[in-house]
């Protein structure tokens, strides 16, 4: 497997990447990997290059290049964590359409990259990013994965996931945390009711650790519940979109 730093251009600028091709000697099906709030580092590229060693060319994107260069987030430094959450609500739900659009026609012309939708993950931020894609991009999105994401369905958020549920066509797996106040057992259920009445193929799960449990960089990392995650992510897009 090989990665290497790759540049997308996007309405507003040049997107920095991690681009991650597997050993599989024929083209393989993508995945975008969103990272958590604190955005591009080292952790979030070993996770590409773990996801893309499964059999996937995987695109890590640094969604906060429209800030310039920047250095990498301290996730147990609270400086640093202040700017992490200013960032984070500086990302808008139509900054993330006009990325993902470019992020996913970027893969679409690799020819490393098999024919048909392509799958979408994400960490705590990023997991809900990964629904919202999926919910605008219609079947150019066949699978959506979300690991302790927070705000999936939260009914005063206009750009909730759940709120789009009914433009969905890809598989759905969601996998949260306990003692989550960003999606407690009562945004559980709403998920669980707009994904099913709106026919999504869907999975929802409740890991017993906390929020942020499968990132290596984050206080709450829980190792058994990281390699769970691991197995299920490698599960659901085998079904999903193949290997």
């Amino acid at each position: 497997m090989t990665q290497r730093t790759v540049e997308i251009k996007t309405e507003d600028g040049i997107c920095p990447a991690a681009l991650s091709i597997p050993d599989t000697g024929g083209p393989s099906p993508a995945v975008i990997m969103f990272p958590d709030a604190g955005g591009m580092r080292d952790t979030m590229r070993q996770m590409g290059e773990r996801l893309s060693g499964l059999g996937y060319v995987v695109l890590v994107p640094d969604f906060y290049y429209r800030a310039g260069p920047y250095e990498p987030a301290d996730m147990n430094d609270a400086k640093s964590m202040e700017w992490v959450m200013t960032m984070m609500r500086g990302y808008s739900a139509d900054m993330l359409a006009r990325d993902a659009r470019a992020y996913v026609d970027y893969l679409d012309s690799l020819p490393e990259k098999q024919p048909g939708g392509v799958g979408t993950t994400g960490y705590c931020m990023g997991g809900r990013l990964s629904l919202m894609v999926a919910g605008a991009f219609g079947d150019r999105i066949a699978a959506a994965a979300s690991f302790h994401g927070g705000n999936l369905a939260k009914e005063d958020e206009p750009h909730s996931p759940h709120h789009n549920a009914g433009s969905i066509r890809a598989a759905i797996y969601v996998a949260g945390a306990i003692e989550d106040q960003s999606f407690d057992d009562e945004q559980k259920q709403r998920l669980e009711r707009a994904l099913t009445d709106a026919g999504v193929a869907h999975t929802i799960e409740t890991y017993p650790a906390h929020h942020g449990f499968a990132v290596a960089d984050n206080t709450t990392y829980d190792e058994a519940a990281a390699e769970r995650h691991w197995q299920a992510t490698g599960d659901f897009f085998a079904s999903a979109l193949g290997s």
